[in-house]
């Protein structure tokens, strides 16, 4: 069977989802390793600008997808075609230590000058907040400032593919929530597709278009969130069992 990834330099501005073809569009995945089948002629669509959230257990194949995508695995058996550059913003911020904040972002920038490359570096630190601390060290950063730094690494170029691997797990409650907001703004913003890889069902639920639950290696279930930004969780509690139905957790009864 023919093998693509598409990655063409092309993509502007991103329309609303559901028009026009997919960012993403993979067909009959497949990634084994000896025996052991990770993706099983996995099928996706990603709309341009949908906001998709992907769970599953570990070992699911959340990750061997995302690293598909993201251009880090190959291709040996289906197609994983992507409209448009790709970017990832991983569990670990993943920063230079001997680069300046400014530097780490700008190093996702292939084309123009220094000087402009650290001048969009800057305005996209300044989006996520961070416009004081272009020029410091990542040492000097707390966890959820390094993070935002990585996100703006990962937004600087521009993608029509942001690719999410759980972000915000190593961060502390008040900062997740912070960090939340701070990706819807900046979807609104810039209207890229973003695929979200996640364990935490609510995080979906409060981000997502469409939630997705892969397992052995396909996608089981999908439910779409149609609810309006910002959401009240309270009123998504049968979507909340549904989703924890499908991942095989029952939740007992509150204590009164």
């Amino acid at each position: 069977m023919a093998t693509r990834l598409i990655h063409p330099d092309t993509r502007t501005t991103a329309p609303v989802p559901g028009t026009g073809a997919p960012t993403v569009r993979v067909r009959g995945l497949r990634r084994a390793f000896g025996d052991h089948v990770v993706l099983d002629d996995l099928d996706l669509d990603i709309a341009p600008g949908e906001l998709v959230a992907l769970l599953g257990r570990s070992g699911s194949g959340k990750s061997t997808l995302l690293r598909t995508l993201a251009g880090l695995d190959p291709v040996t058996h289906g197609t994983a075609e992507i409209d448009g550059t790709v970017s990832v913003a991983f569990q670990e911020p993943r920063l230079l230590p001997w680069r300046r904040v400014g530097d780490n972002v700008a190093l996702a920038l292939r084309h123009g000058s220094r000087a402009s490359r650290r001048a969009r570096a800057r305005q996209t630190l300044m989006e996520v907040g961070l416009a004081e601390k272009h020029d410091v060290w990542p040492v000097t950063l707390s966890g959820g400032q390094a993070q935002r730094a990585s996100l703006a690494r990962a937004l600087v170029s521009a993608p029509g593919l942001l690719l999410l691997d759980e972000p915000f797990s190593a961060l502390d409650a008040l900062t997740r929530i912070e960090m939340h907001d701070l990706v819807l703004a900046l979807w609104r913003e810039h209207r890229p597709a973003v695929l979200l890889v996640t364990h935490d069902v609510d995080e979906a639920l409060k981000l997502a278009d469409r939630v997705l639950v892969i397992d052995e290696g396909r996608v089981r279930h999908e439910t779409r969130v149609t609810a309006e930004r910002p959401r009240d969780l309270a009123g998504l509690q049968d979507l909340r069992a549904e989703l924890l139905a499908v991942l095989g957790v029952h939740e007992g009864p509150t204590p009164s």
